[in-house]
């Protein structure tokens, strides 16, 4: 075959320098995506140009435009055939309206049945308080609610228990370390297929109904719901996400119903266990904070009435966030 070789590097040159540019975009752009159009386009040119390489295989006298093209070529397929990790473009706030939600929502029969097994075990506990009052060193999460109910309003209200004082701040992040473990703990107990966070869970609801039970039974329920509301609307959903994440942790170890390997299963669900986990984390900053800087206020400093009207709006709200935020976005998965 006579090539005319200056002629052919001028009427093909226009493509090798438009492949260039296209492999130069992406190369150098990480979250840039071609649309159909353009693939297809890419794909033409990478073709027409290993062609051309190969007609110009013959000609050594011009061995720098060969070097130059097989370049150009050679990026292009490494473009093509490989599938490197690029950096997602993260958008915090589409995450919290609407990834985190709607992972919530896809699973959320896992937070129903932990929200079962917590409320079984707050039942038990008040019950067996009601049963037995010595049992309370036993059933009460801490040794400072051992005492009386009653008392422990009296000294609140009067001002003389500020254990706080100068250290809100530091007791806030002692709370998020605190809950944030108990948390993951209940989730990563999931490998025990459920097990674990099933025992956990109980636990709590075992100290959540004691607690309830010795407070109501001494006439003290409004100080309980001003204590626990602001923050316990948000911490103890949290608790029961972290449980929702664990069952679905612990239904990959189990796999029943599902096709593949364990490590098939545990990698679908990676990204809803890591979404849930994270969201988990953000609601107990907010509830630490709130359990620090307000819940420890009680009458005469905080009104009681306050207290609870602010958690009853922040379970409205996050019953309404959790319900309805994403719904009609179809600009992504909830995987995303």
């Amino acid at each position: 075959m006579i090539l005319d070789l200056p002629r052919f590097i001028e009427t093909e040159r226009s493509y090798w320098m438009e492949l260039d540019r296209m492999t130069a975009k992406i190369e150098s752009e990480a979250a840039y995506r071609m649309g159909i159009a353009e693939l297809q386009r890419f794909h033409y040119l990478y073709e027409r140009c290993s062609a051309d390489l190969a007609k110009m295989a013959t000609f050594s006298a011009e061995a720098e435009v060969q070097e130059h093209l097989g370049s150009i070529v050679a990026r292009a397929y490494g473009e093509i055939h490989s599938t490197p990790a690029r950096p997602k473009n993260v958008r915090p706030l589409r995450w919290l309206f609407y990834v985190f939600p709607r992972t919530f929502r896809c699973h959320v029969r896992l937070f129903w049945l932990a929200m079962a097994i917590t409320v079984f075990g707050a039942s038990f506990g008040a019950f067996a308080l009601l049963t037995d009052p010595d049992a309370k060193t036993v059933l009460m999460p801490f040794s400072a609610l051992e005492g009386s109910p009653a008392d422990r309003v009296a000294q609140e209200e009067s001002g003389k228990n500020n254990r706080l004082a100068g250290q809100h701040a530091t007791f806030a992040a002692y709370l998020m370390q605190n809950n944030i473990r108990v948390s993951i703990m209940t989730l990563t107990f999931g490998v025990t297929w459920g097990a674990g966070t099933t025992i956990v869970l109980f636990s709590n609801g075992v100290g959540l109904g004691a607690v309830s039970a010795d407070y109501v039974h001494a006439g003290q329920s409004k100080f309980l719901l001003g204590w626990l509301l602001p923050h316990g609307v948000i911490e103890i959903p949290a608790i029961l996400i972290a449980g929702q994440a664990g069952f679905l942790l612990g239904g990959a170890m189990i796999g029943w119903g599902r096709r593949g390997t364990r490590r098939e299963r545990l990698r679908s669900i990676s990204g809803d266990l890591i979404t849930l986990t994270v969201g988990v984390a953000v609601m107990l900053v907010w509830a630490g904070l709130v359990e620090s800087f307000l819940s420890q206020y009680h009458k005469p400093v905080l009104p009681y009435e306050l207290k609870i009207g602010f958690g009853l709006v922040e379970a409205i709200l996050l019953t309404l966030f959790l319900g309805l935020a994403g719904i009609g976005d179809s600009a992504g998965s909830k995987s995303e």
